[in-house]
């Protein structure tokens, strides 16, 4: 018997219940077999391509093209769920399986056929390791759209038992499933299912009106709420009729996902009500206010119900994003201490400030225990794996003669030692700040501390310095003064600002009048079941809070909006750019002035990728953060990278940004936010789109406006002059 599964196609009325429960795992995008652990929640890089050939263990020049040839094959029915994972929901898909324990003596043989994609052979792959089958083989031919994977596998070293067949499969199902918190289960409601293929096209259209937006956010939530009553009912059947715990995990497993896609229904429809609402967004004012301004300004948005951060403590001045029209570049990743950096830098810096940039971060400069910069011991020694001091002095000076800011990344949480003390423990240091014991906190013992506990989080690699003791603030402060006095740096990026309280830092700023300051306060979004939560207040309102903290005088890096921004270009689910208020949805729908916006750096992208930004969807994101109010970062891998024609995506958005004075305070109107697309104006000056949907200004009845940059899944249009 030879099972051929179509999947899209819908079924004959009589039968569509009883497919129901075939289809139930069945989601309708590939899934991805392993998830890295939070807060990394996508894959650094899209999936590579196809191979002709791939031998497990075998070097790449293993690789060759297979013969095609017939496989006799003894077949066994295969639940969907295990195909519908690795299937997309087109209505031409279908794919024939076979198991097969004649043709090979020492192998089974699994034959898969159908419409090539390009993660199938890796998901496949994935899929048979988690049911516990080892590949020793996998093959792969592909033509005219058609692929043909033929896989060697084994169980326990042997031939998987033809009485194992249907045990595997429940496995590899299981696991498909498991592992697809994110995408979307299968039609349960046909009457809802049904409702939405009728509207999706006037989703699509590029006339659609905001009416037939929330008609289909509507039935879209009707239709994910009649799959979780499936389910649930199924759940209830398994239990009256005493099923097996196996296949009644698999439906739990279903349940949540359905529970999470309905979720992300509501949050959808919610999100097409707060656009409805345009809300302009304007929670900072241009110039200092006088308090009698301030106070009606702060009443007036908790009426709005804006959450802005506590106007009686902010300070209308400090240091933060500099003038509010910067434009800041991360000038290193992780692997540049392997050259002579700073001198590479030097030569490209004319080329930088003719792009627009305003403000360069550099990286640590003192002597460090790692090259990287991130273990500083000697603070004055600023002879490193990234140059000389003289080197570090001459870049800078070039920075300044081309009129752009040197930004400082400052490493006070913690500070290695240079020698052992009297107790053995590594908590003597050298060079002009010869502190001893008594300048670390007591509450890591592995530094044998004798100062104050920890006020913040402690950082376990190296002693954590205690901030409360004044002769430590004044050392401090008297090198950071040097810093900026002597060796030219204008601002500052302060590393693990989670580590030493927000008012110590405010004594630093106040004492040493930077340009600009900026905190990594790098906390964990919101997830429920593996999936982002719409609602990232809290998150937000966490660094708004600690910007308060120190007076208002720095700013810090909106991991809120980075957040949720890769999750909405990865699962087009652009709705999420938008809050229940109508605003961006993160640190720059809050505090504007104080977000610094970013896709990626040193931490979450380059060769470390703790939290990496889709790599195909990056032009989108700096078509984002470029056009929208906060500061924005461009990540130096990014900006020379030609690929997806990211480069000149940077360099188009940039120079709009500098042409029509979009800042840190600029004002948003969010004109449409949906699955498929975010659109949104500028000041009036500027319009933009993300997303694969359609949106153009006169959709908004907007006129006026040209088409001024443009790539995949994204445009800008400007004012006409």
């Amino acid at each position: 018997m030879e099972a051929l599964f179509r999947f899209g196609a819908r079924a004959p009325a009589g039968l569509r219940r009883s497919r129901a429960s075939w289809r139930s795992s069945a989601p309708r995008q590939p899934a991805a077999i392993a998830r890295p652990a939070q807060p990394s929640r996508t894959p650094s890089t899209p999936p590579p391509p196809l191979l002709p050939r791939l031998l497990v263990g075998a070097p790449l020049d293993a690789y060759q093209r297979p013969r095609r040839r017939g496989v006799a094959a003894k077949v066994t029915e295969i639940p969907a769920g295990a195909l519908a994972s690795i299937d997309a929901s087109e209505s031409t898909k279908e794919f024939r399986i076979s198991f097969d324990n004649d043709t090979d003596p020492d192998y089974t043989t699994v034959s898969v056929e159908g419409t090539d994609q390009t993660n199938l052979l890796i998901t496949l792959t994935g899929a048979f390791a988690s049911a516990g089958l080892t590949v020793a083989s996998a093959n792969i031919l592909s033509e005219d759209g058609r692929v043909c994977d033929v896989f060697k596998v084994l169980k326990d070293g042997k031939k998987v038992s033809e009485e194992m067949f249907g045990e595997a499969m429940l496995h590899i199902q299981e696991a498909t499933a498991g592992s697809s918190r994110s995408s979307r289960p299968a039609i349960y409601g046909i009457v809802a299912a049904a409702e939405v293929e009728r509207l999706r096209p006037l989703g699509s259209a590029e006339s659609q009106d905001e009416v037939a937006t929330l008609e289909l956010a509507a039935a879209e939530m009707a239709q994910a709420a009649a799959e979780l009553v499936a389910v649930e009912r199924e759940i209830l059947t398994l239990r009256d009729a005493a099923a097996d715990s196996t296949k009644l995990a698999a439906r739990e497993v279903l349940r949540t996902e359905t529970a999470a896609l309905l979720e992300r229904r509501i949050s959808a429809m919610e999100a097409v009500m707060a656009a409805r609402r345009t809300v302009l967004i304007e929670s900072d004012v241009s110039t200092p206010e006088t308090e009698a301004a301030a106070a009606e300004r702060a009443t007036a948005e908790k009426v709005m119900g804006l959450m802005a951060p506590p106007m009686g403590a902010m300070s209308v001045s400090g240091a933060a994003a500099g003038s509010g029209y910067e434009i800041l570049f991360q000038g290193y990743n992780w692997e540049s201490h392997k050259h002579n950096w700073y001198k590479t830098l030097t030569g490209q810096i004319k080329d930088l400030a003719r792009l627009g940039f305003t403000a360069i971060w550099l990286p640590p400069p003192s002597d460090s225990v790692s090259p990287q910069g991130y273990l500083p011991r000697d603070l004055y020694k600023l002879d490193s794996a990234y140059g000389s001091e003289a080197e570090l002095r001459t870049l800078i000076q070039t920075m300044h003669e081309n009129g752009m800011m040197a930004v400082a990344d400052i490493v006070i949480n913690h500070r290695c030692a240079s020698y052992q003390g009297p107790d053995g423990k590594w908590n003597k240091y050298g060079g002009r700040l010869a502190w001893d014991a008594t300048a670390i906190t007591s509450s890591n013992p592995a530094w044998g501390g004798k100062g104050g506990r920890k006020q913040g989080e402690e950082y376990a690699a190296a002693p954590n310095i205690d901030h409360t003791q004044e002769r430590i603030r004044n050392d401090i402060t008297a090198w950071l003064k040097w810093l900026k006095n002597s060796i030219g740096f204008d601002g500052w990026r302060l590393d693990f600002v989670r580590g030493f309280p927000g008012e110590t830092l405010k004594t630093y700023i106040d004492e040493t009048v930077p340009s600009m300051a900026f905190g990594e306060f790098w906390d964990s979004c919101e997830y429920t079941d593996g999936v982002l939560n719409y609602n990232q207040d809290a998150h937000r309102q966490r660094i708004v809070n600690w910007c308060d903290s120190t007076g208002g005088t720095s700013g810090a890096f909106d991991f809120t909006t980075k957040g949720i921004l890769q999750e909405a270009v990865s699962r087009s689910e652009y709705w999420r750019l938008v809050d229940a208020q109508g605003r961006p949805s993160g640190l720059m729908g809050m505090w504007p002035s104080r977000a610094i916006t970013f896709i990626d750096n040193h931490d979450t992208g380059s060769t470390l990728n703790h939290w990496p930004f889709p790599t195909q969807h990056l032009p989108v994101g700096y078509a984002y953060i470029l056009t929208h109010p906060g500061t924005p970062t461009v990540f130096y891998d990014h900006l020379f990278q030609e690929a997806n024609g990211l480069r000149q995506a940077i360099i188009d958005c940039t120079m709009l940004r500098k042409k029509h004075g979009i800042n840190c305070r600029s004002k948003v109107n969010v004109r449409k936010a949906t699955a498929e697309v975010y659109a949104a104006t500028i000041d009036d000056k500027i319009a933009m789109k993300i997303g694969p949907g359609s949106w153009e200004p006169a959709n908004s009845n907007l006129h006026g406006y040209k088409k001024a940059a443009s790539g995949h899944q994204f445009a800008v249009w400007e004012v006409a002059t």
